[in-house]
């Protein structure tokens, strides 16, 4: 509710970082709905000059900016530099996207009219975004938006505000007009008060998939506001044929525990050949013994930080428990090394032959795995979840590949790569509780306008042939 005090505090060391009063949801639609339709009425080259400065905003902030983002995430400082790096990116990669992807266009049409395709804004649009990354994916909504001529009333994660509202300062400091660019601070009152608010055209989404199905249920009775959801998953590597058991363990770190497993995209289980079993469980329980787990500024730079607060600890600790009293057969244990903080060392556990699959997307340091004794039941176990956004196969057969590629159930699928690090100048999306086939980053262009086809002649001239009685 407006009045409520929104805290921010470093998850590294729990000192207060940011804090302020909760916004207003209808407040902040109606500046938008005021100021839409005169940013929209500005030629594309405008607004691509507006954006190229914020990109450039950005570079100037870019050392603060990746500070703050540090210190209210908890990544370490390679990675906080990484985002920024990336918000910077998209603005020219967006660019390229909207000319591909949704730019105006010639149809061959019949002898005196032509047939003309442009796009239209939405209006306003209302952007959720998450913790993990909060200026990278929010900012793969709004860059886009404001392109194709949209407002947008962008509303952060409640635990991350001070990111956010650093990266709609960069907007306003660029000369893109404060109206088009509104900050929402709240929690999840704010965020259902801006989801259902009348007077949006639509919402892009990246969260949880619990929120975005409630979010798909609400918007069921309103097909004209459009609805992007970019949601979780329970993402598999599958590990066969290879000779080189440490890069496949590198690559099983990398999909599992960067960001402290908070990626969207991060590996939750690992299918494995039961040959490969032993002795690539030798070379990850090593790979994993060597990471560093630290605070954002740790010198020498940490591999992993915490997660993003205690309860999200907590939660994960109590999962990894669940797991064990299912069944699972601990490989290596989660543990908490610095008490009252939320960092977690990354826990493996083999889920091989347990009766009741838990199929919940674990979002933290817990990697899942299962033993299996022939390709296509690693093809039936990856596929065995109501998620679909990624999967990588490391393997040195292509024929293998090519199996995978066919058979698994992904928008993402990789081949001796990692399940994460997606590029922004490609679709990102996936398929079952993941999304709802509206691909973000290189495709966000498509949800952030309509299509227009206009028939066209420079005059009136037309005849009718049949069903004329005579005159």
């Amino acid at each position: 509710m407006p009045g409520t005090e929104i805290i921010s505090t470093e998850p590294a060391t729990g000192a207060v970082l940011w804090r302020q009063m909760s916004g207003d949801a209808d407040k902040e639609v109606a500046l938008a709905r005021a100021s839409w339709a005169a940013w929209a009425a500005h030629p594309l080259a405008y607004r691509i000059e507006a954006l190229r400065r914020f990109a450039n905003v950005v570079r100037q902030k870019a050392d603060a900016f990746t500070d703050l983002l540090a210190r209210e995430t908890g990544k370490p400082l390679w990675e906080a530099r990484s985002e920024v790096e990336t918000v910077i990116a998209k603005v020219d990669i967006s660019i390229t996207a909207f000319s591909e992807r949704t730019g105006q266009r010639r149809i061959d049409a019949p002898m005196n009219t032509r047939l003309a395709l442009r796009h239209k804004p939405h209006g306003v649009l209302a952007v959720l975004g998450p913790y993990n990354f909060p200026v990278h994916l929010p900012n793969g909504h709004i860059v886009p938006a404001l392109l194709a001529g949209n407002a947008v009333i962008f509303k952060p994660s409640e635990k991350t505000p001070a990111s956010g509202a650093f990266l709609v300062d960069c907007y306003h400091a660029a000369g893109i007009p404060a109206g088009c660019v509104r900050l929402l601070v709240g929690g999840p009152d704010e965020g259902k008060a801006l989801a259902g608010h009348p007077d949006i055209d639509g919402l892009l989404f990246t969260g949880s998939a619990n929120t975005g199905i409630a979010l798909n249920r609400q918007f069921a009775t309103k097909p004209e506001k459009i609805l992007a959801l970019e949601m979780g998953g329970n993402n598999p590597i599958v590990v066969w044929d290879t000779p080189d058991l440490y890069s496949a363990a590198v690559l099983i770190v990398q999909s599992a525990f960067t960001t402290a497993g908070q990626r969207c995209t991060a590996a939750r289980r690992l299918i494995v050949d039961q040959k490969l079993y032993d002795p690539l469980m030798v070379e990850l329980n090593k790979l994993i013994g060597r990471l560093i787990i630290g605070e954002p500024h740790a010198d020498p730079a940490p591999f992993m930080g915490p997660v993003i607060d205690n309860d999200a600890a907590d939660m994960l600790t109590e999962s990894f428990l669940a797991l064990l009293t299912m069944g699972g057969r601990p490989i290596r244990h989660m543990e908490r090394p610095i008490e009252g903080r939320p960092f977690l060392t990354p826990g493996l556990i083999d889920m091989t032959g347990v009766a009741e699959k838990v199929d919940v997307e674990l979002f933290g340091p817990i990697l899942q795995v299962f033993r299996v004794n022939s390709f296509e039941e690693a093809i039936v176990e990856a596929n065995d979840t109501r998620y679909g956004l990624s999967a990588s196969l490391v393997a040195q057969d292509p024929k293998l590949y090519d199996q995978f590629w066919a058979n698994i159930r992904a928008g993402i699928v990789n081949w001796n790569r990692p399940t994460n690090g997606a590029s922004s100048a490609a679709p990102f999306g996936g398929v079952g509780w993941s999304g709802n086939h509206r691909p973000s980053a290189y495709y966000a262009a498509d949800y952030c306008a309509y299509p227009v086809v206009s028939s066209e002649s420079d005059s009136a001239r037309a005849s009718m042939g049949v069903g004329l009685r005579d005159a």
